[in-house]
């Protein structure tokens, strides 16, 4: 699969959800669409523009009833939409590290992309909502992704106030990270297991 093959196209509709992606992991960091929750596509924008991927977002859902199903389902169609993207994942380098402060906040995320999920996230988040956001759907999300990616992913927040600054700092990190295990490394022959598969 050549570099600018990794690009993926994913639709799930439930009869809770309808949600479209398009992904290039060897974009620009360009981002449009909308979920329909201002807060969500901002962290959208920003996870597209950090993890220089282009991402094309496409989604609606019951939040008449509440967000919690659109959220999750976002963070399932995201997750699949990097999984195949990064297809059988030769020459990636694998691994991703990055911390980012947001003013008082710090966060750290470490990640292995490596068909194994996994979510440790450490992260206490204080005010319930964030304009219209339900802040508990943050570890939602990041679960989904990881579950659906095959991400072992580790979340942890070194310290913060603001919840704004934890969760844009959270998604930053991980997108940051992202684009480091998913760049395409020369040295590396195959897929970087000794297993000789991911």
């Amino acid at each position: 699969m050549g570099a600018s093959e990794r690009i993926a196209d994913i639709e799930r509709k439930t009869n809770e959800t309808d949600i479209r992606i398009k992904l290039n992991l060897d974009g620009k960091g360009k981002f449009q669409g909308t979920v329909g929750i201002g807060f969500v596509d901002h962290m959208l924008e920003l996870f597209a523009r950090h993890g220089r991927l282009d991402l094309e977002v496409a989604g609606k859902g019951d939040l008449h009833i509440d967000q919690h199903h659109l959220v999750e389902d976002l963070g399932i169609t995201l997750g699949q939409a990097l999984a195949r993207a990064a297809g059988d994942k030769r020459g990636i380098a694998r691994f991703g590290q990055a911390a980012v402060p947001m003013e008082e906040t710090l966060v750290d995320c470490v990640l292995d992309f490596c068909g194994r999920p996994f979510l440790a996230f450490n992260v206490e988040i204080g005010p319930a909502k964030v304009g219209d956001f339900d802040t508990e759907l943050t570890e939602d999300f990041f679960r989904a992704l990881a579950m659906h990616a095959g991400l072992t992913l580790h979340l942890n927040l070194k310290y913060g106030r603001n919840a704004h600054h934890v969760i844009e700092a959270l998604f930053k990190a991980t997108a940051r990270a992202l684009a480091l295990a998913v760049r395409i490394d020369p040295g590396v022959d195959g897929v970087l297991s000794t297993k000789g598969k991911l």
